[in-house]
């Protein structure tokens, strides 16, 4: 199936932190690592909730977008027959791909200051080892997708709506690529800042001709049209920066159904 070439003069600047070794790092460690502080995995838990409104449907096939290095992916195989995958980042993608194709793959943890401690992410560690086959991943632009990735089940866009340079116009295209009763997942905890998406093009967090709207409402305002709002909850999840500093963030989850 043929991909469309990310559009990376669309992006903001922002977007280039995810090349780095040390997001690749961060990422492995959070997609992959121990629970943190009693909080469960982020990927985990949002691919079983999808799974939870699957409202008695057999998924075929599955699209994550946004898949960072891959562990949304991998769960949804365990749902799904095939899974298609992308990242806008390079980085992220061979990282998804390296996994696939070892089954493990080593990186290296900030501790403090300039010292690190290797770590390994394992797919069999986790039982996914059987699955990884499902996956196909690849570089996208999330606003750029290809024609030919649509007929989907379901879909899930991780922590990834206010990290696009047009999210509007991304809600509008991807319900298109749902078959008809299809679930699209979203999660963000909508940190909105002006170098992923310029101010006027945020869907929440800002006021709109003098009043206060959030980003719920922004997309209901889009998604409404041709879908149902069928769920939401709140996940939270904790990201490592060195061994005494993390983030503890909480997403809200919201689930559509496509009418």
């Amino acid at each position: 199936m043929p991909t469309a070439e990310p559009n990376r003069e669309s992006h903001t600047p922002g977007a280039l932190i995810y090349e780095t070794d040390a997001s690749v790092a961060q990422y492995l460690e959070f997609h992959y690592g121990p629970p943190l502080f009693g909080v469960a995995n982020f990927p985990k838990a949002c691919i079983s909730e999808a799974a939870e409104h699957a409202d008695g449907r057999t998924w075929q096939r599955a699209l994550d977008v946004g898949c960072a290095v891959g562990r949304s992916s991998f769960e949804l195989a365990r749902f799904a027959a095939t899974v298609d995958a992308c990242d806008f980042s390079a980085a992220f993608v061979k990282a998804c791909q390296g996994l696939q194709e070892a089954g493990a793959v080593g990186y290296a943890i900030t501790t403090e200051g300039m010292l690190t401690e290797p770590r390994t992410a394992s797919l069999a560690e986790h039982g996914l080892a059987e699955v990884a086959g499902r996956v196909r991943f690849f570089e996208a632009d999330a606003c750029r997708l290809d024609p030919a990735l649509t007929g989907y089940d379901v879909v899930f866009a991780g922590n990834l709506i206010d990290r696009l340079y047009q999210p509007a116009a991304f809600l509008e295209g991807i319900v298109g690529r749902l078959v008809p009763g299809g679930l699209l997942m979203i999660t963000s905890p909508y940190t909105w800042l002006e170098e992923y998406t310029p101010r006027d093009r945020w869907l929440g967090g800002r006021e709109v001709e003098g009043t206060p709207q959030s980003t719920l409402t922004g997309m209901q305002q889009v998604l409404g049209k041709t879908c149902d709002l069928v769920g939401r909850r709140d996940i939270p999840f904790v990201i490592r920066e060195t061994a005494r500093k993390h983030q503890h963030t909480v997403a809200e989850a919201s689930f559509w159904r496509r009418r």
